[in-house]
């Protein structure tokens, strides 16, 4: 799932010395950025020993290694340690630039960053479904719904990154997973239509093939149905809609393509584990730029 309505970062500080000795997870985000002061210097910041990788999904930035500078767009991804000479930022000929982040720590998740990078560089172009973007994601809807509340979570999400690092650098580019046109505009129009009534047949029209081929296809393109797919496109726009508390569930339920209340409750619960009502009240659930700590 790749759509986002709000911009969010969060900031984890969790207890325990094997996330320093394995892996930690430090910081994650979805980003748009139209300042031209927005800027960091990799030998002039707070943080230390961290791992930054920044994937860009639209716009364009930049970033300094070395002595050479590299063009960032869409698809494109970097990887650098905090601190060493590098520096990434929005460039004057560029009006905005979107990205997600994901960094982390620990001396095992150094030594497997200086594996990827000695072997395959600092910049990476990958396609939006390979298994390290996809990781960032799932990551981000988990802090987004039940949250990461203790370190040991944490710390499996991150060691679990850098696995999916390696296993794309070493063996998916090889055997690259294409996604068929087909899939590609029934995709496109879902994401473009979710606020509205759709069905089935509705999605197999626009991809044009049959709808016994077309199921079967798209189960295998992106491990999920079409209606589950949907669903959380759905659920994901319904999220960030509940935050604004002037919205009623009945207004949530119609920007978000239901014409009952009471079934995108019923949805949200089984995908969320909460109804809208509680989801709202609740005290846990994570707020945009909160600080996760224990």
């Amino acid at each position: 799932m790749r759509q986002y309505s709000k911009h969010n970062t969060y900031g984890f500080r969790f207890k325990g010395d094997y996330q320093e000795r394995v892996a930690g997870l430090h910081a994650i985000g979805f980003e748009r950025r139209d300042n031209p002061s927005y800027r960091w210097n990799g030998l002039d910041r707070g943080e230390n020993d961290r791992l930054v990788f920044q994937y860009t999904l639209n716009g364009k930035g930049a970033i300094r290694i070395g002595e050479t500078t590299h063009e960032i767009t869409q698809g494109n991804a970097f990887f650098v340690q905090i601190p060493s000479d590098h520096c990434y930022y929005l460039p004057e000929n560029s009006a905005q630039w979107e990205f997600i982040f994901f960094t982390i720590y620990g001396k095992e998740a150094v030594n497997l960053f200086r594996q990827i990078t000695e072997k395959h560089g600092h910049l990476f172009q990958l396609p939006s479904q390979a298994g390290p973007i996809r990781h960032i994601f799932r990551t981000l809807e988990k802090v987004e719904t039940t949250g990461i509340n203790h370190g040991y979570e944490a710390s499996a999400y991150a060691y679990s990154f850098l696995m999916e690092c390696l296993e794309y650098l070493e063996y998916g580019q090889q055997q690259p997973k294409q996604v068929p046109p087909a899939i590609t505009k029934a995709i496109d129009y879902m994401e473009k239509h979710y606020q509205e009534d759709i069905t089935l047949d509705d999605i197999v029209e626009v991809s044009g093939v049959s709808k016994y081929h077309f199921t079967r296809l798209f189960t295998k393109a992106v491990n999920d149905t079409p209606i589950q797919y949907l669903t959380k496109i759905r659920i994901q726009h319904a999220l960030s809609l509940l935050a604004i508390k002037e919205k009623s569930i009945e207004e949530i339920a119609r920007e978000v393509g239901y014409t009952s209340s009471n079934y995108f409750s019923k949805v949200f619960k089984q995908m969320v584990g909460s109804t809208p009502s509680y989801y709202r009240q609740d005290t846990s659930v994570m707020p945009v730029d909160r600080l996760f700590i224990d």
